[in-house]
């Protein structure tokens, strides 16, 4: 039997019946899974936070994923554990405000540059044309885009009614029977503009964006594909999800201005 399947085994022991001792044995044997969240979040041990209070945040959420386990989610429990994980290490973040105030201007400069970049060029904005809009040097820019991938970290962060609680992954395992009409086509649409700009990336970005989220690969281990450092990966994965973010801006921008001429067309009919 392989490891997987013996950790598996032991966390629905425990589900069923509650032994301590289980409980211990299930946290360390699913500890890996910690490194792994910290490895896909791109905190390496040159970043500015603390990677052991990082690891400490990681194991309070898997702590709480295994006492929270329900066998009839029928989920791997590594799926249901991972986003546990990840939600307590995020939350950590932001409320420790670990970010200096000069830095996490300059990140959201960055951020509305390559917005403002790419509704002029109808394309990716490079990291020189970055510099150059912004007066400032490229190594500042990638800089930001450092501080960026720990701020921006998600897809699921791209989209306003998916902000918060709410993630496409969770949304993709929710109950089609509970969703509205207005929710599937909200989906539906947020797809096929998904794809749209993913499509507009460079071929580069598309790979490490398909590494990433379908791969599930850590900044590491794609580093080690493309050949570049895990924090050069840290900034493209950065600058791609900005980039994603003004091309969904820019749909969402037509899709409302599209709503609301429905609704003047119906309120004159």
């Amino acid at each position: 039997m392989s490891s997987k399947q013996t950790d598996e085994n032991l966390i629905k022991k425990f589900a069923e019946t509650r032994d301590p001792v289980l409980r211990e044995e299930a946290v360390l044997s699913f500890l890996p899974l910690v490194y792994y969240v910290i490895g896909r979040l791109g905190f390496t041990a040159s970043s500015e936070m603390d990677r052991d209070d990082l690891i400490s945040q990681g194991v309070v959420g898997l702590i709480e994923a295994v006492d929270h386990y329900d066998l009839r989610y029928g989920t791997k429990f590594s799926t249901y554990a991972v986003p546990k994980i990840r939600g307590k290490i995020l939350d950590h973040l932001r409320n420790r405000d670990w970010l200096p105030r000069q830095a996490r201007q300059l990140t959201k400069q960055v951020q509305e540059a390559v917005r403002t970049l790419h509704q002029r060029l109808k394309r990716s904005p490079t990291e020189q044309e970055i510099a150059g809009y912004l007066g400032l040097e490229v190594e500042q820019v990638q800089q930001a885009l450092t501080h960026a991938s720990h701020v921006v970290v998600s897809l699921d962060s791209l989209v306003p009614w998916l902000e918060g609680e709410n993630s496409l992954v969770e949304d993709s395992l929710a109950d089609d029977s509970q969703r509205t009409p207005s929710q599937v086509y909200r989906e539906k649409a947020l797809h096929g503009w998904l794809k749209s700009a993913v499509l507009s990336l460079e071929e580069r970005e598309q790979l490490l964006l398909s590494l990433y989220y379908y791969e599930e690969l850590t900044m590491r281990e794609i580093g080690e594909v493309l050949g570049i450092s895990e924090s050069r990966v840290c900034q493209l994965h950065a600058r791609s999800l900005l980039s994603l973010r003004a091309v969904l801006e820019e749909y969402l921008d037509e899709d409302t201005q599209t709503e609301a001429a429905s609704r003047e067309v119906v309120e004159h009919v």
